[in-house]
């Protein structure tokens, strides 16, 4: 077998320095508006995620969990595991979480000291609050992590005005880079509270306070390990793509997507928005309900991608299988035609399986598509 070398700039990369590595971390902090300290970090978001919860979480603490899909699942689990006593808001997965709910809770349980909370889920389509909750939170006294993943540059992200004390974002979505890399910033605030936390982990991966001692307080000269490179190069792409284009823009951009796949999906037979309220509704993501009898999302999702085999569409997991299917329009794939031919395969794919009124349906999805896209895109 012989080697490929079809992309030899890949190989033997000259050192990422320190200098370089910090001017990533600034434009991310550009990005999410903060001011506070950016810590990039060497793997998916899962690891600043769970390094933010066990940091922030003391044992015997009290921690809001908020619901809206299985990420906060995720996050209950390990607070859990900290030994938090874990109180939990859940909302149903065709909306968003209520502000009044979390101040409800927040006053029933005035010794939380953190609260955890999924800005955008992909896996459902919905979007939550942050600016509103984070008011109530800040009032509260406790400390705000945010799992901004699939919402930095799909809809907007004001870390420091928001009150966000530990705000989690992965390149993989709206900014079209790679999965292998994330950030995290963490308030000063913050900073207090895990040091203070003795169970926060050191020595260790999952340790923000070995970024801080070793990274942030030396000045960020010297790394504290060999950085992965070609990871951090794609993110410093990705946010330089983002700057480019305008981060305004952006954000209009998957606002339109998403507002298109919505009007178009609900002229198809047999579909419709899982998101009920298009206030509720993620930029970057849509999830759309199968409702029709015998018919499954898995068989529509199939019989779509057999007609247009490069749509980003997916089948939904676990017990939402069945009943759920989710386009997705982040980065590169927020873009008009992928949006129409996304309904185009939708609807050929539901012709296919039986579903009657799918083609004529189809050409009126495409027409609300398109206005619908324009109305946004001008408004």
């Amino acid at each position: 077998m012989t080697a490929n070398t079809e992309h030899p700039s890949l190989l033997d990369l000259p050192p990422l320095s320190a200098e370089h590595f910090a001017a990533v971390e600034d434009k991310v902090a550009a990005l999410l508006r903060t001011r506070c300290d950016v810590v990039a970090m060497q793997g998916e978001a899962l690891l600043p995620l769970e390094a933010c919860i066990r940091s922030a979480a003391p044992r015997g603490s009290t921690a809001l969990n908020v619901i809206t899909g299985p990420y906060g699942e995720t996050f209950g689990g390990w607070l859990r595991d900290c030994g938090a006593e874990v109180v939990t808001v859940t909302a149903p997965f065709t909306g968003s979480v209520g502000v009044e709910e979390v101040a409800r809770a927040l006053r029933e349980h005035p010794e939380t000291g953190l609260v955890s909370l999924v800005h955008a889920e992909a896996a459902t389509g919905n979007t939550n609050p942050v600016a509103e909750i984070g008011a109530v939170v800040r009032e509260h006294g406790a400390l705000l992590m945010l799992d901004a993943v699939a919402s930095v540059g799909a809809e907007p992200l004001l870390t420091d005005e928001w009150g966000v004390d530990l705000c989690v974002v992965g390149g993989q979505k709206a900014l079209a880079g790679p999965a292998g890399v994330s950030a995290v910033s963490v308030s000063e605030r913050a900073w207090e509270r895990i040091a203070a936390n003795e169970q926060a982990p050191r020595r260790s991966y999952l340790s923000l306070l070995d970024w801080k001692e070793r990274w942030l307080d030396g000045g960020r000269t010297a790394l504290p390990h060999a950085p992965a490179q070609l990871e951090m190069l794609a993110l410093e792409q990705a946010v330089d793509r983002i700057a480019a284009e305008g981060l305004e823009a952006s954000i209009a951009r998957h606002r339109s997507a998403s507002a298109a796949l919505r009007a178009g999906a609900r002229e198809l037979p047999g579909l419709a928005p899982y998101v009920v309220r298009d206030q509720d509704a993620a930029p970057a993501a849509t999830t759309l309900r199968v409702p029709a009898e015998g018919v499954e999302a898995r068989e529509v999702v199939a019989a779509a991608l057999k007609a247009e085999p490069r749509v980003p569409l997916q089948a939904a997991a676990g017990p939402l299988a069945a009943e759920m299917l989710r386009v997705n329009h982040y980065g590169r794939a927020a873009d008009r035609a992928v949006v129409l031919d996304s309904l185009r395969a939708l609807a050929t794919g539901l012709e296919s399986l039986g579903v009657a009124g799918a083609e004529s349906a189809g050409r009126q999805a495409l027409a609300a598509a398109g206005a619908a896209w324009d109305g946004t895109a001008a408004a």
